[in-house]
């Protein structure tokens, strides 16, 4: 069921790409346009089939039913300002930030049809290179309403990420940075610092213990950079909570008393099960 007849991506990497891929595949647009920093990104992304055309420039986006804002979130909100007089009155506008508390307070205010959105999707790869069209199956999608949210919008775009197989979770754009700051944003900050903490001449000796611990810290530096700023207190609060757990684990080491030290690691061998 055709939900949009035009949906503009700005922004054609995995994300951004992956959308274009399962929107078309799903016949929920008639048309998709994708505009990319990187033209390369933009004709490999159309070569795929994951859009039908790249926009020349951002006015693309005025006969726009549906905008897609998936650039690194420091570009999210520019671009939006660079968007917003160039939009007809009734097209809604989500973007797939990681972090939600700026750019929904500015973009809200912004954009009558905004909706900030956060699939819980993808990989430490990144580019259009490595774009899936099943992606967003079985994953969860945060969206993130306010008071001021129009309910024609928030059922459009729940629908929407429903259709391409994600369940939906309501979230306040505060909440969601304090709980992903603890799911994702830390075990990001634990993998980098712990693969940064073993020498180069011991990695050849490394288990498959280490390879699926600190997979994700191949994931790109500037990204998660910017996604670590735009989040600094709860990443903050985070990392601090998990240096008292560490050093709980440290005092029982040093005082050798494997009976706190078994407590601590079978407490976290249940938590770690309820992940599934």
């Amino acid at each position: 069921m055709k939900m949009f007849n035009k949906v503009v991506i700005i922004g054609t990497g995995l994300i951004g790409g992956s959308l274009g891929l399962a929107l078309k595949k799903q016949r929920l647009a008639g048309q998709v346009i994708g505009l990319s920093r990187h033209q390369k990104n933009a004709r490999l992304a159309k070569k795929v089939g994951a859009i039908d055309g790249i926009g020349a420039s951002l006015d693309v986006v005025a006969d726009a039913d549906l905008v897609i804002l998936a650039t690194p979130i420091d570009t999210i909100i520019d671009l939006a300002l660079r968007i917003v007089k160039k939009l007809k009155k009734d097209c809604i506008v989500i973007d797939v930030g990681s972090t939600k508390e700026r750019i929904v307070s500015k973009l809200s205010a912004l954009i009558p049809n905004f909706l900030g959105t956060h699939p819980l999707a993808g990989s430490e790869k990144k580019g259009i290179a490595n774009l899936e069209d099943s992606i967003f199956k079985g994953s969860i999608c945060i969206i993130t309403p306010t008071i001021k949210t129009n309910n024609y919008a928030l059922n459009k775009v729940k629908l929407l990420w429903k259709k391409l197989g994600a369940d939906i979770v309501i979230l306040s754009a505060k909440k969601h940075d304090q709980i992903l700051a603890l799911t994702s944003h830390l075990p990001h900050a634990v993998a980098f610092s712990l693969i940064n903490s073993i020498p180069d001449q011991c990695l050849g000796l490394s288990s498959s213990g280490l390879r699926d611990t600190t997979r994700i810290s191949s994931s790109d530096p500037n990204l998660w950079s910017e996604i670590f700023l735009s989040n600094r207190s709860n990443l903050l609060t985070a990392l601090s909570s998990f240096q008292s757990n560490l050093t709980a684990l440290k005092l029982a080491l040093k005082s050798k008393n494997k009976r706190r030290l078994t407590k601590i690691l079978l407490k976290a061998r249940k938590k770690r099960e309820k992940l599934g």
